[in-house]
Parts: C-alpha cells; sequence; structure tokens
C-alpha cells in the first residue's frame, strides 16, 4: 500500500505508511503546520487513504472531522482501542499519491 504525503504548497512535509506513523505525523504537524492538516481533512484525503489501507473504523471516526486537534485525538482513541497485531497487519503499505 502506499503512504500517505502531507503536501504543503506541493511540498511533501510528512508522511505516513500506517496508523501508528500517522498519529506520529499528525502531532508534530499540528503543531507545526496545522493550515496543512486542516487541509487533508476538509477534502477527506485522510478519510480516503484511511479507507484504502483497510482502516475503515478509523476513517468512519474521522468523516466530517475538520480540526486537527480533535482528528489526533481521535487516532489516538482509535489505536487505544485496536489491537496492536490488528494495526501491524493493516499497515504493511502500497502507495497512495493525493
Amino acid at each position: 500500500m502506499e503512504p500517505f504525503y502531507f503536501k504543503s504548497y506541493e511540498k511533501v512535509i510528512g508522511k505516513a505508511s500506517d496508523v501508528n506513523e500517522l498519529e506520529r505525523e499528525m502531532g508534530r504537524l499540528v503543531r507545526e503546520d496545522p493550515a496543512c492538516v486542516e487541509w487533508h481533512l476538509k477534502q477527506g484525503h485522510l478519510v480516503n487513504w484511511l479507507n484504502y489501507i483497510g482502516e475503515r473504523g478509523l476513517a468512519e471516526m474521522l468523516k466530517g472531522v475538520s480540526n486537527p486537534k480533535e482528528a489526533l485525538s481521535r487516532i489516538v482513541e482509535y489505536r487505544a482501542m485496536t489491537p496492536r497485531r490488528e494495526q501491524r497487519r493493516k499497515g504493511r503499505s502500497k502507495k497512495f499519491n493525493i
């Protein structure tokens, strides 16, 4: 599966290959460039990518969320309730561009 690329003005500023990396990158970007995260949320890019990698539960939790801090909070909540083995299995990556 393809990783998710956080882009700001055509420049890649972050990359996530699975939900673990998504949480880590979102945490960093919420502090460094929240407008970038907000744009990807509003455009539905994260929800589309999560569906693509089979993380439908998290995709549902993020539908309609445009606030970066709220999205990060939901990702943290999702990871806390998802068994580690399932996260690793779903975390194998192909390529996916937005």
